[in-house]
């Protein structure tokens, strides 16, 4: 076989991976339109059960801004420390992009360990999700996200373990761009709870 043969197989190859990565993030947007539907469809619920207190409190008996503000710095500095782990991988340094991912790990942890208190604090006095449809709501929505958060966090610990193991391939590098598209995605749905949720809940 011919060098010229070798070469053209070659970047067959190379151009067949690029275009698998590329269907594969067009994929993941695809899943993150099902979520956004999906948290639509949460936020719209809890819009019209947010007056359905019964005989509970509202949110603004219930609710400590300064707590939930501390959350969301949370999530908003791991989206920035995750932006970092992605200048690293553009960069080709494994070790930066491991460092970077530790980091958003610690931010994310924080914030599922608060959101996990404030739901132990609520349910210790006596308003968990059966006191009211509000109450309902409430928990459902935060949960959800909650939720997505974790999946996140376990995604992160095996990309770390990936990239340790393998180095910035190219699938890890479509991984790490999806897992991008997905984190930052969480944290502009916890803007949009943090304002409709707590802010408005507060007023």
């Amino acid at each position: 076989m011919s060098t010229q043969t070798l070469n053209n197989t070659a970047a067959h190859e190379h151009h067949g991976h690029h275009d698998t990565g590329s269907m594969k993030i067009f994929g993941f947007w695809i899943y993150l339109m099902s979520d956004l539907v999906l948290f639509a469809s949460l936020f719209a619920t809890y819009v019209v059960l947010a007056n359905g207190i019964a005989d509970g409190p509202s949110g603004k008996g219930i609710f400590k801004l300064d707590f939930v503000l501390v959350e969301t710095f949370l999530l908003l500095f791991s989206s920035i420390t995750y932006g970092f782990a992605m200048l690293s991988m553009n960069k080709g340094k494994a070790t930066q992009v491991i460092f970077w991912l530790f980091i958003t790990l610690l931010f994310g942890l924080g914030f599922v360990s608060m959101e996990v208190y404030e739901f132990q604090e609520l349910i210790m006095d006596g308003h968990g999700p059966q006191k009211s449809a509000f109450l309902s709501a409430f928990f459902a929505l935060v949960s959800t996200h909650g939720l997505h958060v974790t999946f996140g966090l376990i995604w992160i610990i095996t990309l770390m373990i990936q990239v340790a193991r393998r180095g910035l391939t190219d699938v890890n590098q479509m991984r790490l761009s999806c897992l991008s598209l997905f984190w930052h995605f969480l944290d502009v749905v916890w803007i949009c709870v943090f304002t409709v949720v707590y802010l408005m809940g507060v007023m």
